[in-house]
C-alpha cells in the first residue's frame, strides 16, 4: 500500500509526495532528512493522504497533483 500525501510547509507552501508509511516519512521531513524542498521550507503538518494499491498508481497521482495550483490542492482536504 502506498500513500500520496500533501504536507504544509512552514512558509505556507504545499509539498506533494508518496510513501508507504506517512508517519515515518513526516518524521523524516521534520528532522530535515526528507525531500530537498522540505529541508529548505520546513515541514509543518500533513494536510491530506490518499491510499493507492501500488507504487505506479501513487507516482501517477503524485505527478497529477504536482501540476495543480495550491488552491486546487487545498480543495482535496476535507473540511
Amino acid at each position: 500500500m502506498y500513500f500520496v500525501y500533501l504536507l504544509q510547509c512552514k512558509d505556507g507552501s504545499i509539498y506533494t509526495g508518496i510513501t508507504t508509511n506517512v508517519a515515518r516519512r513526516f518524521k523524516k521531513h521534520k528532522e530535515g532528512k526528507g525531500g530537498r524542498y522540505t529541508r529548505s521550507h520546513g515541514a509543518k503538518k500533513i494536510l491530506y493522504t490518499e491510499k493507492k494499491r501500488n507504487r505506479s498508481l501513487a507516482l501517477k497521482r503524485e505527478a497529477e497533483i504536482k501540476q495543480w495550483s495550491q488552491e486546487r490542492k487545498l480543495k482535496l482536504i476535507p473540511r
